[in-house]
């Protein structure tokens, strides 16, 4: 197996059921460049022949400029962004090798940012907005493809059941449709209906000499107040009226001076 490889296999979680969705490696467009770099470095290395007195000097230089470009080719080899059932994560380095990895349940957000020369030759960038820590998945640079692997994430998380509850920590607590109330229910809530053949209870007559009751206080106010009047009147006081409670008298009345 050859060393550049990033052997991405070992890093998955075989006994849990792990496997790879979909391995992106970075678009050619991330080695131009390194590969500009290489071929400014082989001109300098030309110069060696031009000027053969200090010959060493641009050998030297050129040597350095390519050994550079390659190492930035193969670090861009190296460089895998991986889609799981479980996780994404990113392999990067080439001595000494870096993982980050973030949980499907921590993604919250992902944004596709495709420049003019991006949206030419094909590849954007990624930029992940999650509930945890920035841990070097924060931006995926140089992805191919990006709509096609944006939705496959997309894809992955609606599959694994975690969009509704990221962020909450636990995907099973789903809101629960909200249940229409028991016709019984509603029935015993819904007011009664207005019956017109319903009578409130007769105002008593009032009734000269009977008992008092709580409806005669005005018939008795009444009668005194006649009384009252015939007798500044002069006239003689006979048995009262029945009550008229609209009755009105607006005769003038001649008081003794």
């Amino acid at each position: 197996m050859s060393v550049f490889d990033p052997r991405i296999d070992k890093h998955l979680i075989s006994d849990q059921g792990e496997y790879v969705v979909d391995e992106v490696r970075k678009h050619w467009a991330a080695t131009v460049s390194a590969v500009l770099e290489l071929l400014g470095g082989f001109v300098v290395f030309l110069l060696a022949f031009v000027m053969p007195q200090v010959w060493w000097l641009p050998t030297l230089v050129g040597a350095a400029i390519g050994v550079h470009a390659i190492w930035r080719i193969f670090e861009q080899r190296m460089d895998r962004f991986v889609i799981t059932n479980m996780r994404v994560f990113r392999v990067h380095g080439i001595l000494s090798q870096r993982i980050a990895t973030m949980p499907l349940a921590r993604i919250l957000d992902i944004s596709v940012y495709k420049p003019l020369i991006g949206r030419v030759f094909g590849y954007g960038h990624f930029v992940f907005e999650s509930a945890a820590q920035e841990q070097g998945l924060r931006e995926i640079r140089y992805v191919g493809d990006p709509d096609s692997r944006g939705l496959t994430i997309q894809r992955v998380i609606a599959q694994a059941g975690l969009r509704g509850a990221a962020g909450r920590g636990d995907p099973t607590m789903i809101p629960s449709p909200v249940q229409p109330p028991p016709a019984e229910a509603a029935a015993s809530r819904a007011e009664p209906a207005y019956d017109e053949t319903h009578v409130t209870a007769p105002v008593p007559a009032f009734e000269p000499g009977g008992p008092s009751t709580g409806w005669d206080w005005l018939a008795d106010a009444q009668r005194r107040e006649d009384e009252r009047l015939a007798q500044l009147r002069g006239e003689p006081s006979g048995r009262p009226a029945r009550f008229d409670p609209d009755r009105t008298n607006t005769a003038p009345i001649d008081l003794p001076r």
